[in-house]
């Protein structure tokens, strides 16, 4: 069921999506998916929007948006991986004032971590990128290409910290990320200045309070 209209201000956890929430990673998933899934026999015309590829996770995404067969989105996947790995934090720079939204937050007393449908050696390698490792105290994502479901990756996080769905707030860019809170039993604030959000999209997943910037984001979290 989801938690519309609560207050998170006083929530001592608060959990983030990674991509399109903590980073402006849309611009190298899609270009790199691009030029991937052009050697793999889409064009122009048929890739359509590659948005929809930002949210699930890989490989099982190319399946999902493309219809490929589950063993040539792991060869996609492991192609896609390749150049992504070697852009470095050009690829996956923090929006302007997340890093000082998190320092805020601590300083606050919160908690933090990263709830992510990424690969885990992803997140926590473009967290250092960024020089904020540290201000999480928790960082999960997905440890394998197996499917695991983004509730699962939340619960994980939540038992890391020891920490009560009732104290816990979420962040995300995605429906998905609404959702998984809401069978988590936590409130999801939904932003959309990553710009993968689709107009409407967060209400209609029952997100609790939806930010466009990083700014109204700070005072959904803050007050």
């Amino acid at each position: 069921m989801a938690l519309t209209g609560v207050d998170v201000t006083k929530r001592g956890v608060v959990l983030f999506d990674f991509d399109g929430t903590l980073a402006n990673t849309i611009p190298a998933i899609t270009s790199t998916a691009r030029t991937v899934l052009l050697r793999h026999g889409l064009t122009d015309e048929t890739l359509g929007d590659l948005m929809r590829l930002v949210g699930p996770p890989f490989p099982q995404a190319y399946s999902l948006v493309y219809g490929f067969s589950p063993e040539e989105a792991v060869q996609i996947t492991a192609e896609y991986r390749a150049i992504y790995t070697t852009l470095g934090v050009a690829g996956w720079p923090l929006f302007d004032g997340v890093s000082e939204l998190l320092a805020d937050l601590r300083a606050a007393g919160r908690r933090l971590a990263v709830a992510s449908s990424k690969r885990v050696t992803l997140v926590e390698a473009s967290l250092e990128d960024n020089g904020v490792r540290n201000l999480f105290d928790a960082v999960r994502g997905k440890p394998t290409d197996d499917e695991i479901s983004k509730a699962q990756i939340i619960t994980w996080a939540l038992e890391e910290l020891g920490a009560d769905a009732a104290d816990a707030v979420m962040v995300g860019d995605r429906h998905h990320d609404d959702e998984a809170a809401a069978a988590c039993g936590i409130p999801c604030v939904g932003v959309t200045y990553g710009g993968a959000t689709q107009p409407g999209e967060h209400e209609a997943a029952g997100a609790c309070a939806v930010a466009s910037t990083v700014d109204e984001l700070r005072r959904v979290l803050l007050g």
